[in-house]
């Protein structure tokens, strides 16, 4: 239903004059008064009566007076709703990080805006990788510094190492090739994280079907693992922290492979929130 011939009628109603109402409602007598004719021929009522130029509510059009102001008022209701909701958004910024995020920059950058800007309601979660719940901003790896979908600002480089326990025959090297890991098993981030297809595939292209004893998110249960003599793992050389596990040998990789720890932010995302901390974020690692 056309609000705007409901906020009419209202006018008119009360000042039971045409061109008042037009010049109250920013438009033209004979406006009005189509408006008007469409409520009668939409309802089948005669809303006013117009006799010798004066004008009166019918009886019918008493009766439908408060119900259509009552309209008009739930109309308003929703409008200042949305607007509160718009505005709720706008100022609600939602952060998806990886668990490690506390080793990076970007943990210090996250608290500096929080600090700076508490008129934002922040929340911030942990995931392995970009997830399909709602969030603004994502800090995870990356296997290539460039997103399509994404504005990508990157924190540091990091690359791939082999975690084997020190008795294990490995650990007399300096590095090693994923072809010497064929006989090994396997404790894997799972098929959740960014990590896991291209370690397999790499492996796969290696000649190795990986004897997975593990899948799982938890970093510190898979160097507790290896600490034990369970198996060894291939991981970002900056994702984890040996001080409690000294019976894991850190092995690089040869050829090195890399992947980038980043931020990103969908292209599409404009959001107020969103900006200003993407703003601060790129201020800030200028100045690092």
């Amino acid at each position: 239903m056309d609000t705007k011939k409901i906020a009419a009628f209202i006018n008119l109603a009360r000042t039971k004059n045409y061109t008042k109402t037009a010049e109250q409602t920013f438009t033209t007598q004979a406006t009005v008064s189509k408006q008007i004719m469409a409520l009668e021929k939409e309802w089948g009522v005669k809303l006013f009566s117009r006799d010798h130029r004066k004008v009166e509510l019918t009886e019918t059009g008493k009766a439908i007076l408060p119900l259509a102001q009552e309209m008009l008022h739930q109309e308003q209701k929703i409008i200042t709703e949305l607007h509160n909701q718009l505005a709720q958004r706008q100022n609600t910024l939602v952060i998806q990080a990886i668990p490690t995020v506390a080793q990076y920059r970007a943990f210090v950058i996250v608290a500096e805006f929080m600090q700076l800007h508490p008129e934002i309601n922040l929340k911030f979660n942990e995931v392995d990788a970009p997830t399909k719940q709602p969030a603004d901003i994502f800090f995870t790896r990356i296997l290539e510094p460039a997103e399509t979908e994404y504005d990508v600002i990157v924190e540091d480089q990091d690359f791939w190492v082999a975690l084997v326990p020190q008795n294990n025959p490995l650990a007399q090297l300096k590095q090693l090739k994923l072809s010497q890991l064929n006989q090994e098993k396997f404790l894997l981030l799972d098929p959740f994280t960014r990590f896991y297809e291209p370690v397999v595939k790499e492996l796969q292209a290696a000649g190795i079907k990986p004897d997975t004893v593990y899948e799982g998110r938890r970093i510190d249960l898979i160097l507790k693992m290896i600490n034990q003599g369970m198996g060894i793992s291939i991981l970002m050389n900056n994702s984890f922290d040996l001080t409690n596990y000294p019976n894991v040998k850190i092995l690089p990789i040869e050829p090195k492979k890399y992947s980038w720890v980043a931020f990103l932010k969908l292209r599409s995302n404009h959001s107020l929130a969103a900006e200003k901390f993407w703003q601060f974020a790129k201020q800030k690692y200028s100045e690092f």
